[in-house]
């Protein structure tokens, strides 16, 4: 399929989950998807999942929570590519622990991975988008965003601050006809759901209403409607992507 073809779209969190569902969802259809991650191995393995048909699969070493890292990574695909239609900033971390008991590493290093990066690629590659009065940036938020958790408070703010993020900047950029929105995912099948306890697994799904947990080519779906034509009216929205946990 060739519906994203001439694109260049980032991805962050590349290497695994997601992630790496969208980069190949996206690069399958079209897009020459610039990769991002802090592990080249993994990502690695996102291009071989892929296929890379004609190198549509480019892999970026970069941990988003770095801002010269950012920045350097960034300006390089520019200059690679000369353009960039989509952004998907989808890395994320988690350092969970009851916010009595939380300590300020941990806090801030899921404001940073979570939000701050999100910030920071939006902000070195919205020029690109800007001189072309076209692009579409997703932002991959969380249900906890909406519904809170105890035991994520870091995790949740930065995931209801990608919200505010998401709707202040749609309404920036709409006149050079970029859209900003946020997908919500709720309980996704991932190596972390997978390695939980069966009890566990089974209390997640109790608490679904279809009954299953969601698989991040689910999610991916979601980005590419968002990006595609059919998102092309759509801005400041949240996707929420979560079985009916939510409503």
């Amino acid at each position: 399929m060739s519906e994203f073809q001439g694109r260049v779209a980032v991805v962050t969190g590349a290497s695994q989950g997601i992630g790496r569902a969208i980069a190949i969802d996206l690069a399958r259809r079209g897009a020459r998807v610039q990769a991002l991650a802090r592990g080249r191995e993994a990502l690695d393995e996102t291009v071989a999942l892929a296929g890379n048909p004609e190198g549509a699969i480019v892999p970026w070493v970069c941990d988003v929570a770095a801002s010269d890292e950012v920045a350097e990574t960034c300006a390089a695909i520019v200059v690679a590519e000369k353009r960039v239609d989509f952004l998907v900033n989808n890395a994320g971390v988690t350092r969970d622990g009851l916010l009595i008991r939380m300590k300020d590493v941990d806090w801030e290093t899921v404001l940073t991975t979570n939000l701050t990066a999100a910030f920071r690629l939006s902000r070195a590659l919205l020029p690109t988008m800007l001189r072309a009065r076209a692009g579409r940036i997703v932002n991959i938020s969380s249900v906890v965003a909406a519904a809170g958790n105890a035991g994520q408070g870091n995790y949740a703010a930065s995931k209801a601050g990608l919200l505010g993020l998401t709707r202040s900047l749609a309404r920036e950029v709409a006149s050079r006809h970029i859209t900003v929105n946020a997908i919500a995912p709720g309980y996704i099948e991932t190596a972390m759901t997978a390695a939980l306890p069966e009890g566990t697994r089974a209390a997640l799904q109790a608490q679904i209403p279809l009954g299953v947990l969601g698989t991040p080519e689910d999610v991916a779906a979601g980005v590419r409607f968002l990006v595609g034509d059919g998102g092309s009216y759509i801005t400041g929205q949240v996707l929420h992507i979560n079985g009916g946990m939510y409503m």
